[in-house]
């Protein structure tokens, strides 16, 4: 049965990774357009199009207009860039499903946190993100028209509470991947439910003899914009599974607000660039706060890390014994558990030169950042942290004595 989960987590990350590049690509591509069209009509043009661009690439030059076709014929075939998002937001939610709901594959509960059932994280992790998408939308669709400043200040506020809480309520790396699928779940939600369907409402217009609607057009375009400066942020979002240190730190609520700021403040500059002359060494500076801001709180090490100063010897028998009892029930070639797959990362702990040569990362998983065992699913006592956290910092080698 884990062989079947691990498949369908392979299909699904496949498809989920192809349709996201699409999509991002489609919003960067597009925003770029928007901000880099001639605001001239081309040649032999008999209306005046809103933009026109000549692109060289894969050794063709192509001619690019936007216009709201008015008083013009509907064009025979239109292609609409929606799939891509519908694809990567319905992947992703079997991905939730394999990984964390159902499969079992990577911890959605930790006893460390919070004392929750498995059932009740379920429940907080797609109450967050029904609950961000509603404030979102009653924001944009209630509040934005009148007052725009106010309906942003709302909205962001709220992702910022809910990305805490969640932090405070789940393990740490499914609470940074469940702020990723909110931020992508209201990208998704913009595309189905205001950028579509404004869409569908502008060639109705133009197909029944009218002229396009600027006003569906901004409509569309605004949460458009939105879109775009999530993409920075949700990427870095997906990506910090892979970092403990991150996910697993005491402070992982600030290093995740500091990532998405950090993300979103990037896609900024990146957008102004146009009309900013300064933009580069702006850019720099968004980027050289970002690494600082991240490099001072990882710094700051959990306050139990410290035990791993004490002195004393430790024998290689002791690490042993700790590791047998604690970590090679998931870390073995023949493992006892494998509800988070056969043999995770690929890291045994059979041999003593595979403890050796992977001294390190037991260190910063079992003593820094404390993400392993998941939950301390195997009842690792402090003790025993730092004894593993004394063997590493005193060469991590067989003999000891």
């Amino acid at each position: 049965m884990s062989t079947s989960w691990e498949l369908l987590d392979l299909v699904a990350r496949w498809v989920h990774v192809i349709a996201a590049i699409m999509w991002v690509g489609n919003s960067l591509l597009f925003n770029w357009m928007d901000r880099s069209l001639l605001k001239t009509p081309g040649p032999g043009q008999t209306q005046k199009p809103s933009g026109t661009i000549w692109l060289l690439h894969s050794g063709g030059f192509y001619y690019v207009e936007k216009t709201l076709l008015e008083g013009e014929k509907m064009p025979d075939r239109v292609h609409w860039f929606m799939w891509q998002a519908y694809t990567t937001w319905i992947s992703g939610t079997l991905l939730l499903i394999i990984v964390y709901y159902a499969g079992g594959r990577a911890l959605l509960a930790d006893p460390s946190v919070a004392d929750l059932t498995h059932w009740q994280a379920v429940l907080i992790g797609v109450g967050a993100i029904v609950l961000a998408i509603s404030v979102y939308d009653l924001a944009q669709n209630r509040i934005a028209p009148r007052a725009a400043g106010i309906a942003v200040a709302i909205w962001l506020t709220t992702l910022i509470g809910i990305s805490i809480a969640l932090t405070q309520l789940l393990s740490g790396r499914a609470a940074f991947i469940h702020v990723g699928a909110m931020l992508g779940s209201i990208m998704a939600s913009n595309v189905g439910s205001t950028i579509v369907p404004s869409q569908k409402a502008l060639v109705a217009s133009v197909a029944g003899g009218g002229a396009g609607s600027q006003a569906l057009s901004d409509r569309a375009k605004r949460v458009s914009i939105h879109n775009n400066y999530f993409t920075f942020p949700v990427i870095v979002l997906m990506l910090s599974s892979h970092f403990p240190a991150v996910y697993g730190h005491r402070w992982n609520w600030l290093l995740l607000i500091i990532l998405a700021a950090g993300g979103a403040g990037v896609r900024h500059v990146l957008n102004i660039r146009w009309t900013y002359s300064a933009w580069k060494p702006a850019l720099a500076a968004a980027i050289a706060a970002t690494v600082v801001a991240l490099l001072g709180i990882l710094s700051v090490k959990h306050p139990a890390a410290e035990l791993t100063s004490a002195t004393g010897p430790v024998t290689f028998e002791e690490v042993r014994h700790v590791i047998d009892q604690r970590c090679a029930v998931c870390h073995s070639s023949r493992p006892t558990d494998v509800s988070f797959g056969q043999v995770p990362g690929n890291v045994m702990f059979d041999t003593p030169q595979q403890i050796m040569t992977h001294a390190q990362r037991i260190s910063e998983r079992a003593v820094v950042s404390r993400t392993m065992p998941p939950g301390n699913k195997t009842g690792i006592t402090e003790s025993e942290r730092a004894l593993l956290g004394r063997w590493v910092n005193a060469g991590a080698t067989v003999d000891q004595e």
